[in-house]
């Protein structure tokens, strides 16, 4: 009875999934085919000619600045996890101290 069970299960998931999937596809087919309204160019045969006002479209996001990467904060992190190797017994004290010293640039 558990094979039907989980058989049974399996279909209606594959169901509600094909459902989901292609209603998805058809609002991103309108969304295209409004933006592409808006822009004035043609819509494609087949495709559906729900027209969305310009005043609905919503503008890009501002665009995120790249992040400012100190390089202390690097070295800080990679003699943490020296220290932490050192403290878990994995590395002896010439290790790590040959290890600092190759972090460190000395």
């Amino acid at each position: 009875m558990g094979l039907f069970r989980t058989a049974g299960r399996a279909a209606v998931v594959g169901s509600v999934f094909g459902r989901v999937q292609r209603r998805q596809q058809q609002r991103f087919a309108a969304e295209d085919a409004a933006a592409a309204a808006a822009a004035g160019g043609n819509v494609p045969p087949g495709q559906p000619t729900t027209a969305v006002p310009a005043t609905a479209a919503v503008p890009p996001p501002p665009p995120v600045p790249a992040a400012v990467v100190d390089p202390t904060d690097h070295l800080l992190a990679q003699l943490k996890q020296l220290g932490e190797l050192k403290g878990a017994g994995v590395l002896t004290d010439k290790e790590f101290q040959a290890q600092k010293a190759r972090i460190l640039g000395r």
